[in-house]
């Protein structure tokens, strides 16, 4: 029995721990409270700060976001530095550095990610705001956004984005344990915009994301189209928060997969990513930061490219100018 058949669907066992969600949402909504009162102390950042988050719990498609929002606010005329957590990372000390070759092992592999595709300062930390003081001591940077977080309250945000996966949504409904919210459905209220991976309901935009050219994990600058594999075998590889759904794309592209599920975050050894057969092997590109030093011609990376709507940029632009 999976975690995803009592989240995502009507299993008694998720009724049977409905009292520990109702406690995990009261600790929560009081959590929040004790921070809005000033029973908590909340951090004085110097400049703006955009936290991308979600209020459930698996791949939500933060990490596109995050990427998106780098950029357009770089086309703004903003000068913008990355936090994240550095989860799955091992470093002994923190705040963490990230270069585009640092150790996934060591920082986390979304945050090599963010530094790769970002082309902007990246610093890790379980705690955000060490992680902000040190991105502005060391670089030159006016705004922040924040990779997660929505829950680190002591990090002052001036903006809040929530995602949503659109197949899975908010499960059922409850709280941890049981269900994949890490606070309740009310607190979107709060939020300023509401942002689906996917098709959008009332009230949120809707972030598209295309396949880009796949990209050779060996042989540097080598991309091929997604295309060139239509009817052929390959080997699909996730160590994501939602395996099916990256499957999923690949099947839509006309490919016959062989799949191979991990957790998300899974440290990725040699043996993992070989097999006994010459058939490609395709892997997310979070996945890909983990398999570099040992793969070999038959592994590439699939890229996404989030795509928001004209609105969302034109109200975003909206709330950064108060």
């Amino acid at each position: 029995m999976s975690i995803e058949n009592i989240w995502y669907n009507n299993h008694p066992l998720s009724l049977a721990l409905t009292p520990l969600s109702w406690l995990y949402c009261s600790v929560a909504r009081l959590r929040r409270q004790a921070y809005q009162r000033g029973w908590l102390s909340v951090s004085d950042i110097p400049v703006p700060v955009i936290v991308v988050g979600n209020i459930s719990v698996g791949g939500t498609g933060k990490t596109p976001m995050v990427i998106w929002l780098v950029n357009w606010l770089r086309e703004q005329g903003y000068k913008p530095g990355v936090v994240s957590r550095g989860y799955g990372g091992q470093a002994k000390t923190w705040p963490q550095v990230v270069k585009v070759n640092s150790n996934p092992f060591r920082v986390g592999d979304e945050s090599v990610l963010l530094a790769r595709r970002c082309h902007c300062p990246v610093v890790v930390s379980p705690k955000r705001v060490e992680a902000v003081q040190t991105l502005l001591q060391t670089f030159d940077c006016n705004i922040i956004v924040s990779d997660d977080g929505l829950q680190h309250y002591a990090l002052q945000r001036d903006i809040e984005i929530t995602m949503v996966d659109d197949i899975r949504r908010y499960g059922n409904r409850r709280c941890l344990p049981a269900g994949p919210l890490r606070e309740p459905l009310s607190r979107l209220a709060s939020v300023d915009f509401q942002v689906a991976k996917g098709a959008a309901m009332e009230g949120e935009f809707s972030m598209q994301y295309p396949i880009g050219s796949l990209r050779s994990l060996s042989l540097v600058r080598k991309t091929q189209e997604l295309s060139a594999l239509r009817g052929k075998t390959v080997h699909a590889i996730a160590g994501i928060g939602h395996p099916p759904r990256f499957f999923m794309r690949l099947k839509d592209a006309g490919l016959h997969l062989i799949e191979h599920s991990y957790p998300d975050h899974y440290p990725f050894q040699r043996q993992d990513i070989y097999f006994n057969d010459d058939y490609p092997v395709l892997m997310t590109e979070k996945d890909a930061v983990k398999c570099l030093g040992f793969a070999d011609e038959r592994h590439w990376a699939v890229p996404i490219e989030a795509h928001l709507p004209v609105n969302f940029a034109e109200q975003l632009k909206r709330r950064l100018t108060q």
